[in-house]
């Protein structure tokens, strides 16, 4: 019994040993989590909370935002009928390149109109000339007819004097100087009618008014066979080019193709009313587009506009009546980029803006 009870005991104390420093560590754990769970996890709440504080309202954003860029349509200045296309969908052109031509040959035709109605004017005012040069000469002989009737007068009257002619006589010469006399009248009446046709006019010193007038006869006629020729007004690229049908009648003032992109594209954000307050140009943004998940640009505020959306458009509401529920306005805002997108800026592509505005 004695073997036995020194085995237990020996057993025991072997056993007793390793169930005590057991207990011992998760007291040790149990004490150092207590002070960071109550000092710790507050401190994190503390900290996020701090946190969105301190940027609670430093910035603004929305996502009613879409790319723009420059479009222009082209339009035919003549009417005719597309005689060749040289372009096509989405292709890009440099200012001055040729677009599409329009049949040349009416405008040709009217140039040598012009052309004839010149060499007309230059004729009729070659006969104006000749007129009133021989105007001169019918006043030169007006007045030698008036000094000979004037002298067959004098003569009469002498011998009416002496009793050697008659009273019928002396009114016949009377009456032939009083001829002569409207001779000389109508005479110098014909030569101030064709000095005043030869007349230039201080619109256009120096040239027959209806020489000119042929000149710019002709100068339009060449104008508008100029624009036959349409051309790009600015670099870009080509949209609605399947307009162009060769054999189609073009109209004056009627789009016709439309080139987008002749500045680098910017971003209309429309933001709330209420986000405006702290808003001024210049301020940093940052875009980024549904397009392109992960693309975002550097950017800032260039413009602040001068309507609202409502009253910017076709049709602005009229609340006088007072029959209206108030509805926050948008402002559009021109954002601009600073640094160039790798992929490509397509006019109509939504985005998402955020505004720095501290």
């Amino acid at each position: 019994m004695a073997d036995v009870d020194s085995k237990i005991e020996k057993t025991g104390e072997i056993e007793i040993a390793p169930i005590a420093e057991e207990t011992a560590a998760p007291k040790a754990k149990r004490n150092w989590l207590r002070p960071l769970l109550m000092f710790g996890v507050p401190l994190i709440i503390l900290s996020i909370v701090g946190w969105f504080w301190l940027n609670s309202g430093r910035t603004v954003s929305t996502d009613n935002a879409y790319v723009q860029q420059d479009k222009v349509s082209v339009a035919a200045e003549v009417t005719g009928r597309i005689a060749t296309v040289a372009v096509r969908e989405n292709q890009a052109v440099k200012a001055g390149d040729v677009l599409f031509t329009i049949d040349s040959d009416p405008y040709r035709m009217q140039v040598m109109q012009a052309d004839a109605a010149i060499a007309n004017a230059q004729v009729q005012y070659a006969t104006l000339q000749s007129s009133y040069q021989g105007t001169s000469a019918n006043i030169q002989a007006a007045q030698d007819q008036l000094s000979a009737a004037q002298q067959d007068y004098a003569r009469q009257s002498e011998l009416m004097k002496r009793g050697f002619t008659t009273r019928a006589r002396l009114e016949q010469a009377q009456h032939g100087v009083e001829q002569a006399r409207a001779a000389i009248a109508r005479a110098q009446a014909d030569a101030a009618e064709a000095r005043s046709k030869l007349a230039t006019g201080s619109a256009v010193p120096g040239e027959n008014p209806a020489i000119a007038a042929a000149r710019v006869q002709r100068e339009q006629a060449l104008w508008n066979l100029a624009r036959t020729i349409i051309r790009a007004p600015t670099s870009g690229t080509v949209s609605q080019a399947d307009r162009l049908q060769v054999g189609q009648m073009m109209m004056t003032g009627l789009p016709a193709v439309t080139i987008v992109g002749g500045r680098p594209a910017w971003i209309e954000a429309n933001f709330k009313e209420t986000d405006l307050n702290k808003m001024r140009v210049g301020q940093r943004a940052w875009v980024t587009f549904d397009a392109y998940p992960g693309l975002k640009l550097k950017c800032h505020v260039a413009s602040v506009g001068a309507l609202t959306g409502s009253e910017n458009s076709v049709l602005p509401a009229q609340n006088a009546n007072g029959n209206w529920v108030k509805v926050t306005q948008r402002v559009p805002v021109r954002i601009e980029c600073d640094e160039t997108s790798p992929r490509p800026m397509i006019a109509g592509l939504s985005a998402s803006v955020t505004v720095d505005v501290q």
